[in-house]
């Protein structure tokens, strides 16, 4: 299966400006099956969790899809689409597994800095 890299809004980076292609279609394939996802690995295999804290906050930005500075649960269903087209929407366990491991404080969404504290971590 070819997956395609999205396009993304003009006013923003494509995550493939800052990750590897092949590293992220080799991520998006390992969690190709339902409940599969870890997020801590995914970071691993696309090469996030090697990235300055710059580039991971330009990730989050490209994540934080409604510009909020937040990333809600709603956005973390399609957090795999951001990376790749054609790629599943997360699981509920998945979704809700991912804010557990994030949200640091508790409040039902992931900023800047848990994000980046979870991919460095």
């Amino acid at each position: 299966m070819q997956l395609q890299h999205l396009p993304f809004f003009s006013n923003k980076m494509s995550l493939s400006s800052i990750l590897p292609g092949d590293a992220i279609e080799s991520a998006i394939k390992a969690c190709q099956a339902p409940d599969s996802f870890c997020p801590k690995k995914f970071f691993q295999m696309c090469g996030l969790s090697k990235k300055s804290p710059q580039d991971i906050k330009k990730v989050f930005a490209i994540l934080d899809n409604d510009g909020s500075g937040y990333i809600e649960e709603e956005e973390l269903k399609f957090f795999l689409q951001r990376f790749c087209t054609g790629a599943r929407v997360l699981t509920d366990k998945e979704t809700k597994g991912f804010m557990t491991l994030a949200d640091d404080d508790s409040d039902g969404r992931i900023g800047a800095d848990e994000f980046q504290a979870m991919v460095s971590s």
